[in-house]
């Protein structure tokens, strides 16, 4: 089964991330100020997947995790979670390309959508991809981050196995 990690829960504004070495969730900083995506609060809870390792790059030279949104109910950072990817988004970071699985709890009763697939969130909530696309757009600064494709739960597995490895 597939986990996540929640880093930023739905609802906040106040990016955070986990720092390994510290083993603590800690506020994102820019020039040492901590940095607040304005207008639209984060939708859905933005984690991590753990056991997995993406190559360096210039915005992270030691390598990342995979990151991955959870569409739940608001979940504490630190919070494990089983998932099922049903998407992945791809992301254009100031010139360095970027996925994002779109992911959905594993358990029924913590589902606030009734969807495990990505024609099923598509047909019945058409407006998720805007939502996500507002919110990543508003998370960089203007201009730094584009939404440049959506691919279904096939390409998130293939994702995954990628970064496992």
């Amino acid at each position: 089964m597939l986990q996540v990690v929640v880093e930023m829960p739905a609802g906040t504004n106040r990016l955070v991330r986990y720092n390994a070495a510290q083993n603590t969730f800690q506020p994102e900083q820019r020039a040492g100020v901590d940095r607040m995506v304005s207008f639209l609060p984060t939708p859905a809870n933005l984690g991590f997947v753990p056991a997995t390792h993406l190559p360096a790059s210039p915005r992270h030279p030691e390598g990342q995790r995979q990151p991955a949104l959870v569409l739940a109910e608001s979940q504490p950072a630190g919070t494990v979670l089983e998932v099922i990817p049903i998407g992945l988004l791809l992301l254009d970071r100031a010139g360095e390309m970027e996925s994002v699985l779109v992911t959905v709890p594993a358990r029924p009763s913590q589902r606030i959508l009734p969807v495990t697939t990505w024609h099923e969130l598509l047909s019945q909530y058409p407006t998720a991809r805007e939502v996500l696309r507002l919110w990543f757009q508003r998370s960089g600064e203007p201009g730094e981050v584009r939404v440049v494709g959506w691919r279904d739960e096939r390409a998130a597995e293939k994702q995954i196995r990628q970064a496992t490895r």
